[in-house]
């Protein structure tokens, strides 16, 4: 059997999928282009891997753009006993470039592989098992080898300090412990790309571990409410399909459902939505006015920008704030998006207490994410702690009555996001805007900021975010009177 070359982003993703591995190799039309956001991890990951390079500031960057060229110029520079970055080995089909080789003494070398996560993961340990087997084949003696991650306890404060932002892991026993079935491994994955036909391969927890698959047409074939749609059903919603249970109206009576799942059930049998009039009155009459629809918009990039912050870390650069003075009145908006010079908190702060006043409730959907961006803001700016407290302790979420089943339409389909409810309840969603959910708000934002987008361009991403921003509150006004109207019939 010819073996095809077998790369290490290939042998990864053929543990995690043997129809995957597959498609890549013989379909390779069924398998889409990265989006936007996927693109932004993977450019993330290449800065991240440009600034672990200078660790070892005595390093050759070896070119990876040319495979032959990157192959014979790793030949030639191994001599140099200077730390290597990208080289490239070709031996029996096995095929890897490695991060960073490390001399360690004539002829003996570490490995280090860089990753943007913040912990070390098991499918690092295979990567970098991949990695040490193909410079074995290659003749080289490996002593050690190093997972280097991001820290995320680290906070900037001037220029970025590597030994702070970066964890070094050794994780030589744990390669050693899986090294033993690479070969296997490998001789079944050229099986699989060999074979004329698809692997017949089911949905399961693989399709989203350790990464998403992109592959999106085996979920297509999906029918619309099925058994995945199971709110918090989990690793059970697979071994229901298995059992041809298909449908989460076709769940047997023998299956304990939870509470809400089974109001889910319901809804899907009698094609109605479920209300808890009771709840939701109780819900309304707990809002005091002036109520303050808030929703806030952030970016996390990895490596931190802005001094005071962490890798990761909510950076707030927007928020759309709908000001209802008292029941009836007309909906005041006023909104903030910082203008991409410069770190945008002070002025998002300063906008927010110009417009959120003393009284009254602030409505946030999922309160988790603005009570915890308020509350880095308030640590980030201990001068406006006091305040950030204060609006904690206002804030009301409409979430609640979706997260506890209160309301449940079919349409939802098991979902109690926003970008579900507010169509299923009101009939309005998000279809038409350019930007339509917070990864894309967060890229768009990060383009400007960095100056990627041109001045037209710029210009018109701001008035996609304004719109999107705007929605989020002007939608969650619509939900609060459509359920107020539920109430009364």
């Amino acid at each position: 059997m010819k073996r095809r070359l077998l790369s290490k982003s290939k042998y990864l993703n053929g543990l995690q999928c043997p129809k995957y591995l597959w498609l890549l190799f013989n379909a390779k039309d069924k398998v889409p282009q990265p989006d936007d956001s996927t693109q932004y991890v993977f450019d993330e990951g290449h800065r991240i891997g440009e600034l672990a390079k200078r660790l070892f500031p005595d390093g050759i960057d070896i070119p990876s753009d040319d495979f032959i060229g990157n192959l014979n110029k790793t030949r030639e520079v191994l001599q140099a006993k200077r730390p290597l970055f990208e080289p490239g080995f070709y031996i029996d089909g096995y095929f890897s470039r490695l991060d960073i080789l490390d001399p360690v003494e004539d002829g003996i070398w570490d490995i280090y592989e860089v990753k943007g996560s913040t912990s070390v993961k098991d499918i690092n340990i295979h990567d970098i098992s991949f990695q040490r087997h193909c410079a074995q084949l290659a003749g080289l003696e490996i002593r050690k080898c190093f997972v280097v991650h991001i820290n995320n306890l680290y906070v900037k404060n001037g220029e970025i300090d590597l030994q702070q932002l970066f964890t070094i892991v050794d994780v030589t026993e744990q390669v050693d412990e899986v090294a033993g079935s690479i070969v296997d491994r490998a001789e079944g994955m050229w099986k699989v790309i060999a074979s004329p036909t698809c692997p017949d391969i089911g949905i399961g927890p693989h399709c989203s571990d350790p990464y998403d698959c992109p592959v999106t047409w085996c979920q297509e074939c999906l029918p619309e409410h099925n058994i995945f749609n199971l709110y918090r059903g989990g690793k059970k919603c697979f071994d229901m399909f298995n059992r041809g249970i298909f449908f989460v109206k076709d769940i047997p009576s023998s299956m304990k459902l939870s509470a809400v799942q089974q109001i889910q059930q319901n809804c899907e049998i009698t094609k109605k939505p479920f209300i808890d009039k009771k709840a939701i009155r109780e819900f309304l009459n707990s809002m005091q006015y002036p109520l303050h629809y808030l929703d806030f918009e952030t970016f996390s990039p990895a490596i931190p920008i802005y001094d005071g912050t962490r890798p990761y870390q909510k950076v707030p650069f927007q928020f759309s704030l709908h000001f209802v003075g008292n029941q009836g009145a007309k909906p005041e908006h006023y909104g903030f998006l910082g203008d991409g010079n410069g770190d945008p908190r002070p002025g998002f702060l300063s906008e927010l207490k110009n417009h959120l006043g003393n009284d009254g409730n602030i409505i946030v959907y999922n309160q988790s994410f603005e009570k915890g961006v308020l509350t880095e803001l308030g640590e980030a700016f201990p001068e406006h702690n006091p305040w950030v407290e204060e609006i904690c302790n206002r804030v009301v979420d409409l979430y609640g009555p979706f997260r506890n089943f209160s309301y449940y339409h079919p349409l939802q389909e098991g979902s109690a996001s926003i970008k579900k409810v507010l169509p299923a309840l009101t009939g309005k969603g998000y279809d038409g805007l350019n930007i339509g959910k917070g990864d894309d708000a967060s890229l768009a934002f990060f383009n400007i900021m960095m100056g990627i987008y041109s001045e037209e361009e710029t210009q018109k991403a701001r008035q996609d975010l304004e719109k999107y921003c705007a929605l989020d509150t002007e939608g969650m006004i619509w939900i609060v009177n459509e359920l107020g109207y539920l109430c009364k019939i």
